[in-house]
């Protein structure tokens, strides 16, 4: 089937096993859907394999990321709702063997009462209700509500400033990375990454099955955010997951945190993509508010290269006009804004090869082609074409289906895969007619060739400026 929209900015849409027949991963796909997303914290291994075979079934080229827990702090063995008022008292610990008179509120991680210090505020389910730690009683925190509301089961505590000492992984994460391994995932989104020793730990189990996965850090807290440099060395990418990280650190202060992350990740050449209630709106309603379409817009001008939609896709009312909309918006803003960004070269895996990368983007601009065209062993050539935001798109070959996907999320990359090849003739027959076949270039389109020489070379040599004509008769 025909791919998405080709935009240059990639949209990903979270997919639940209640809503995920092929025909509307379909619709998706042909709207501007890239990559679709799998939310494990309210499903099975089994819910999650429906999806993944839907997926499969629409086109080899979908990319799957499985969105793990990480470390964090939920709220259990509430029977029923807990009420509360301004001024109540909440005595809350992790040690389930405790008691203590009055209104008792459990959470899944033993040591909180331990980790939280006096005078340290703490927010249940988004920050909708609020608590000031008064004192420590018996194992118990002493916490006074500030906000009347409903305290709810497995609901979401953040208590922002404070480090608490979780473990990187929960056993409910261990279980979905072995799944992932075994079921040819293409990404993991693991939350609440606070430095490198979260990623490496996931890496430490798919080096056990030799596994390809990429990992993905999302950044929710302030841990991560200090620690971004180091965790940009080690991950494949990251996502700045706005909705914990706006409870963690002042909501005024997302924005220049936003553009910061963006600008850091592109300029080490790592997947960068901007999440959270981006078109929160059209979960009810059929169309999106003033001030979403242009948060999803700064998220383009900022440079993503893909941007999420969350409970929009996955539960909301308007799946396939969210889609359409933010595919919308990113033609636009694309249109319209800088086709060249300015940044040094970076040496992924060759100092010639960074700098014909920026050359070759540079000439597309100044030459007006239609698109820059590479072949690809490992992707590292073109994430690196991928981090100067070019106008024109980055045409792909690879030769296996897998790293097709892996590259699905970089802005502005299609890949197109093929069988291995024995000639540089017989590369360009291959992969111009595959392009022209395709209808992602006529024979008299002008393109920039980025290439290496035939043989064991991983890295790109040269750059070729020509009609697609001229290089079918090589």
């Amino acid at each position: 089937m025909p791919g998405p929209t080709q935009k240059n900015t990639k949209i990903i849409a979270t997919i639940s096993d209640r809503h995920c027949e092929p025909e509307f991963i379909r619709e998706l796909y042909r709207n501007g859907m890239n990559v679709v997303r799998i939310n494990t914290a309210h499903q099975g291994p089994e819910d999650t394999l429906k999806v993944i075979k839907n997926v499969r079934e629409v086109s080899g080229n979908i990319g799957i990321i499985i969105d793990t827990k990480g470390p964090e702090v939920r709220t259990t063995d509430l029977e029923k709702d807990m009420e509360v008022k301004e001024g109540d008292i909440v005595n809350i610990s992790g040690n389930q063997n405790l008691s203590i008179d009055g209104n008792v509120l459990f959470v899944n991680y033993v040591n909180f009462a331990v980790d939280v210090p006096t005078e340290a505020r703490i927010l249940i389910d988004d920050g909708d209700i609020a608590l000031l730690v008064k004192g420590k009683k018996d194992g118990f925190l002493v916490c006074e509500v500030e906000n009347e509301g409903f305290i709810k089961n497995r609901k979401s505590i953040n208590v922002p400033s404070v480090h608490i000492d979780l473990p990187a992984l929960s056993a409910k994460d261990i279980e979905y990375i072995h799944f992932s391994a075994k079921n040819d995932i293409d990404f993991i989104a693991h939350s609440f990454v606070r430095n490198s020793k979260d990623i490496l730990a996931i890496k430490k189990i798919l080096d056990s099955y030799e596994s390809p996965i990429k990992v993905i850090a999302k950044i929710e807290n302030q841990q991560g955010v200090d620690n971004i440099e180091d965790i940009l060395d080690h991950a494949y990418g990251i996502m700045i997951a706005r909705g914990d990280l706006a409870i963690e650190i002042p909501k005024e202060k997302i924005p220049p945190i936003q553009k910061y992350l963006i600008k850091r990740s592109i300029i080490k050449r790592r997947l960068v993509i901007t999440a959270t209630q981006m078109l929160h709106t059209m979960i009810e309603n059929p169309r999106p508010t003033r001030a979403e379409v242009s948060d999803v817009a700064n998220a383009v001008y900022d440079g993503s290269d893909a941007i999420m939609l969350s409970g929009e896709t996955a539960y909301g009312k308007y799946p396939v006009e969210s889609v359409k909309v933010m595919c919308d918006v990113c033609m636009e803003v694309e249109a319209n804004k800088s086709n060249y960004l300015d940044i040094p070269d970076y040496n992924i895996n060759s100092e010639v090869s960074a700098y014909l990368c920026k050359a070759a983007v540079k000439a597309s601009v100044a030459l007006k082609a239609k698109a820059i065209v590479s072949d690809t062993l490992t992707g590292k050539t073109i994430r690196n074409l991928a981090g100067f935001r070019g106008e024109v798109p980055i045409l792909t070959v690879a030769y296996s289906q897998a790293l097709v996907r892996k590259l699905s999320l970089f802005y502005g990359v299609y890949g197109f895969y093929i069988e291995r090849v024995s000639s540089t003739r017989e590369l360009f027959q291959k992969t111009f007619s595959t392009l022209v076949n395709k209808g992602r270039l006529e024979k008299d389109s002008r393109i920039v060739l980025l290439a290496g020489h035939f043989g064991k070379s991983t890295h790109a040599t040269h750059i070729e400026i020509n009609e697609v004509s001229e290089l079918l008769k090589l």
